[in-house]
């Protein structure tokens, strides 16, 4: 495969991992815990690090889950003790990002880890880091985390498809059935930091926000079916993928932050003509019930 053809693909990955994650975080009403794991990852990368003294291996991926689903912890419990939820989600990503930082600082040292690296990867130098894959050859290491994620994503998914949709349209309904709610909760959140850490080295942490956050807002804006939403919102990222890789060569700027306002195009269009919630939508049919009453009145008169 050529050197574009692997960050397509591997852009595209991230939109579809990050769309697919990205319709729950909507429909649950958690929309800044992306913003919010997406950030707090980095004190797990941090510590992982400091533990093993290795930049690569299964511990960062474990380090970075444990402080996702920290994060997920703290903010819930705040929550339960009476504090509002995105008051929570701010104390609590601040304060863990911060201690983050402050460990680069202190304790990282000449490490390859700082928060440029960890926080604006670079999805161009993805088709350089590569690793030798049975019948695949060489591939690159972030595209086949991220195909490996991917999968893992959609099992988990399609296994528990009914408990996914009950648990985030109607929770009290899901624990009255004996759903574990609270369970699904954190496996959900591992999820989100599973998506968040394999796609934090290559495209960085403003793209996969914008991934997890924006096409599934886009695809909220055309149905009301989850499943139909499921495919849109994926299909969305990987439009926007496409569209932001184009225009960065064509601007000669950064591909990951192109890809990013290509998912604020891909939303604009859907706010403005989706056919049920859009503006120009919603424009119509109220100049067409304006005209039918009209005529009403005229009839009648």
């Amino acid at each position: 495969m050529t050197y574009t053809g692997w960050i397509l693909l591997t852009a595209s990955l991230v939109g579809l991992s990050c769309g697919i994650v990205g319709v729950f975080l909507i429909l649950r009403r958690m929309a800044m815990m992306a913003d919010a794991i997406s950030h707090t990852v980095l004190l797990g990368i941090v510590t992982a690090f400091l533990i093993t003294r290795e930049l690569n291996g299964p511990h960062m991926l474990i380090g970075a889950i444990i402080a996702g689903l920290l994060t997920a912890l703290l903010v819930q419990w705040f929550h339960s003790r009476g504090v509002q939820q995105d008051a929570s989600i701010g104390v609590v990503f601040t304060t863990l990002f911060a201690i983050g930082v402050i460990l680069i600082a202190t304790q990282v040292g000449n490490a390859h880890l700082d928060t440029k690296h960890a926080l604006m990867g670079e999805i161009a130098f993805v088709p350089w880091e590569v690793m030798n894959v049975p019948l695949l050859g060489e591939v690159p290491k972030a595209t086949f985390m991220l195909a490996a994620v991917l999968l893992v994503v959609l099992v988990v998914i399609l296994a528990f498809y009914k408990e996914w949709k009950i648990t985030s349209f109607d929770p009290a309904l899901a624990a009255s059935i004996g759903i574990p709610v609270v369970l699904l909760h954190y496996v959900f959140m591992s999820m989100v930091s599973i998506t968040t850490v394999a796609s934090f080295d290559a495209v960085g942490a403003i793209m996969v926000v914008a991934m997890l956050i924006t096409p599934a807002a886009a695809a909220y804006l055309w149905t009301d079916k989850l499943s139909i939403m499921l495919v849109l919102s994926g299909a969305f990222g990987v439009i926007s993928a496409f569209a932001g890789y184009y225009v960065a060569v064509w601007l000669d700027t950064s591909i990951s932050g192109s890809m990013a306002f290509a998912t604020g195009i891909v939303f604009l269009v859907s706010f403005l003509l989706s056919p049920k919630h859009g503006v120009l939508s919603r424009y119509i049919h109220r100049y067409e019930r304006s005209v039918h009453e009209e005529q009403q009145i005229n009839a009648v008169s």
